[in-house]
């Protein structure tokens, strides 16, 4: 089964970063791209995934942040467009670290992101007009 899909990988790869580019596209035409300090001081909109010029990211997930996360993921499912959240428990709270004696409060940061980040369909079928849906129903959310 590997031989088979991994003579698939490049290209889905290369989709996946084309949606990605996509995305930064539409959410910086409708002024919803915000950075990391503008959303820690409360401007609306999404902070939108890190992507260093020095590095092939191949967008597994693209991991938005949202100050009113669950409204949104809300939101998006009343227009059946499904999201996720992966890491929902920062490590530190986990039962399986609870030996290391951290807890809440430690790490702000990463509990904060863990509260605050959804991941948007970035699957390599994805046409524009999707993205677009997405991108739309985002701007909806927070006109």
């Amino acid at each position: 089964m590997l031989r088979v899909k991994l003579r698939h990988l490049d290209q889905w790869t290369e989709a996946r970063q084309r949606n990605a580019a996509v995305y930064r596209d539409l959410f910086g035409e409708a002024g919803l791209a915000v950075t990391l300090d503008e959303f820690s001081g409360g401007s609306p909109g999404v902070v939108l995934p890190f992507e260093s010029p020095n590095v092939r990211h191949i967008y597994n997930q693209f991991v938005i942040r949202s100050q009113r996360r669950d409204e949104l993921i809300k939101h998006l499912k009343e227009r059946q467009i499904g999201t996720e959240i992966y890491y929902p428990v920062p490590m530190h709270l986990q039962e399986c670290f609870a030996d290391l004696g951290y807890g809440e409060g430690d790490f702000l940061a990463s509990e904060s992101a863990a509260d605050q980040t959804l991941a948007l369909p970035i699957y390599p079928e994805l046409t524009y007009g999707m993205l677009s849906a997405v991108a739309d129903a985002i701007t909806e959310f927070y006109a």
